[in-house]
C-alpha cells in the first residue's frame, strides 16, 4: 500500500509541476506575441470562410455581419453551409448572399453521418481557395483575426495553418458563462500557448482555425464519424510533421451555453468525440509516435487522469471531514486534495491577471470553480462513457447533438 501511495503521489506531483511550467510558458508566449510586430506579407493567399449551420436563425445575422467586417488584404469568400435548416437560416442566408458578393449561401445535400465533419467536407469540395478557415455559426471574429492568422501561418515553416483564441461573448450572463469563459482563458489559451512555446505543438479548437487546403486534402479531409473533429484532425496533422502555431491575439467571440442542461449536452458530445479518438489511438501505434505522443497523452491527462484525481481528492476530503479512520498515510493523501485545489486556482487566477479581469467577482468565481465547475467533469465522464459503450454494443453511430443558442448575448465590450 505504501509503495502504491508513493507511485500515485510521485505521478501527481510530476503532473502539478508540468502544468505549472506549462502555465508559465503560456504567459511568456502571450506577452511576447502582444509585444511583437509581425512583418506584412507581400501576397495574401485566398481564403474561404466555412460556416457550418443548422437551425441558426436566432444568431446568424450577427455572425454574417461580423463576416462583412473582416479586414483581409487578399481574396476572401464566406460560405454559409446550411445543413438542412428548418428555421429562418436559409431565408437570412439567401438575403445576405443577394446583397453582398462576399457571402455565398450553400444548401448542403442530405447525407450520413450527420454532423459538422460531413458539412465541412462538402464545403471543401465546392471551394477552391488556397486556405480555408472554420467559424461556428455563433462566432463574431475580430476584423483582423484572419490577417493575423495568415501572417503567422505563412511565416512559420511546416505550418498547416494557425490557431486563434475563442472568447466568450456572453460571459456576464450568469455564473456558468463566467466559469466557461475562465476555463477557455486557462485551458484553451494559456495552456495552448504554453505547449506551443515549449514543444511547438498546437491543437485545433474547432473554430477560428486557419488551414491550408493542400495539406487537408493530403489527409483526405475530415473524419465524418468524429464528433470531436478538431481533435482528430489535430492528431493527423501532427503525424505528418506539420505545425499549428498559436496566435493569442487573433480573436473570435462566441456564445456559450447559458444553462446547465445545454452545457452538459455540449460537453457530452465533446467528450464522446474524445473517447472515440482515444479508441482510435489505441488501435494504431502511429498515434503515439513523435510529437503525436503529446497529443494522445494530453487526452488521457485531461479527460481521464484529471477526473481520477478529482474523484480521489473528493473522497479524501470527505473522509477527513467525517473523521474517518485513514492509515498513517492520511497527511500525504490529504496533501493531494490541498495541492489539487491550490494549483487549479493558481492557473485560474494567473489567467485572470493576464486578461485584466481581476475584479472581486472574477476572483470569487475563480476560487470556487474547483468545488463547482470542475466537479461537473465527473458527471460528464460517466454520462459520456455510458452513451459511448451502449452505442458500441448496439453497433449504432452516435449522432451529432447541436448546441442550443440563446437570444440577447452580451456585447463584446461588456465581456472584455
Amino acid at each position: 500500500m505504501n509503495f502504491l501511495l508513493i507511485v500515485i503521489m510521485t505521478f501527481f506531483w510530476l503532473l502539478l509541476v508540468y502544468y505549472s511550467i506549462l502555465l508559465l510558458a503560456g504567459v511568456i508566449h502571450r506577452k511576447k506575441e502582444n509585444q511583437r510586430t509581425r512583418a506584412k506579407l507581400t501576397y495574401y493567399p485566398s481564403v474561404a470562410v466555412l460556416i457550418p449551420a443548422h437551425n441558426e436563425g436566432l444568431i446568424i445575422k450577427d455572425t454574417l455581419n461580423a463576416m462583412m467586417r473582416l479586414n483581409y488584404p487578399g481574396k476572401i469568400d464566406v460560405y454559409l453551409l446550411d445543413d438542412q435548416s428548418e428555421d429562418r437560416t436559409s431565408e437570412i442566408g439567401k438575403s445576405y448572399a443577394e446583397m453582398f458578393s462576399r457571402i455565398h449561401y450553400i444548401c448542403v445535400p442530405r447525407g450520413e453521418p450527420k454532423g459538422k465533419s460531413r458539412v465541412l467536407n462538402y464545403g471543401l469540395s465546392i471551394t477552391e481557395s488556397e486556405y480555408f478557415i472554420v467559424y461556428d455559426a455563433d462566432n463574431q471574429p475580430e476584423p483582423d483575426a484572419i490577417m493575423k492568422l495568415m501572417e503567422i501561418s505563412e511565416q512559420t515553416d511546416r505550418a498547416a495553418g494557425a490557431v486563434g483564441y475563442v472568447r466568450t461573448i456572453n460571459q456576464n450572463k450568469n455564473l456558468l458563462t463566467r466559469m466557461i469563459s475562465i476555463e477557455f482563458q486557462v485551458f484553451q489559451l494559456t495552456m495552448q500557448s504554453g505547449r506551443w512555446n515549449l514543444f511547438k505543438l498546437g491543437s485545433l479548437p474547432g473554430t477560428n482555425m486557419l488551414l491550408k487546403r493542400s495539406i487537408i486534402e493530403e489527409l483526405d479531409g475530415y473524419d465524418p464519424y468524429a464528433l470531436a473533429e478538431d481533435a482528430e484532425l489535430t492528431i493527423r496533422i501532427t503525424q505528418r510533421g506539420y505545425l499549428l502555431p498559436i496566435v493569442p491575439n487573433a480573436q473570435t467571440w462566441e456564445q456559450e451555453p447559458e444553462d446547465l442542461k445545454t452545457f452538459l449536452k455540449q460537453r457530452t458530445r465533446w467528450l464522446i468525440g474524445n473517447i472515440y479518438l482515444l479508441e482510435k489511438s489505441l488501435k494504431s501505434i502511429q498515434f503515439w509516435k513523435g510529437k503525436t505522443f503529446f497529443h494522445s497523452m494530453q487526452h488521457l491527462l485531461t479527460y481521464f487522469v484529471f477526473v481520477f484525481f478529482l474523484i480521489t481528492s473528493n473522497a479524501l476530503f470527505i473522509l477527513s471531514i467525517f473523521g474517518m479512520d485513514v492509515p498513517i498515510m492520511a497527511a500525504p493523501l490529504l496533501m493531494i486534495w490541498f495541492m489539487s485545489y491550490i494549483v487549479y486556482s493558481m492557473q485560474v487566477i494567473s489567467s485572470l491577471v493576464m486578461n485584466q479581469q481581476t475584479n472581486l467577482y472574477s476572483l470569487f468565481v475563480g476560487a470556487i470553480m474547483y468545488f463547482t465547475y470542475a466537479q461537473l467533469f465527473i458527471i460528464l465522464l460517466v454520462r459520456s462513457f455510458s452513451i459511448y459503450v451502449w452505442n458500441r454494443i448496439k453497433g449504432s453511430t452516435i449522432g451529432w447533438d447541436k448546441t442550443k443558442r440563446f437570444k440577447d448575448a452580451d456585447k463584446k465590450e461588456e465581456a472584455a
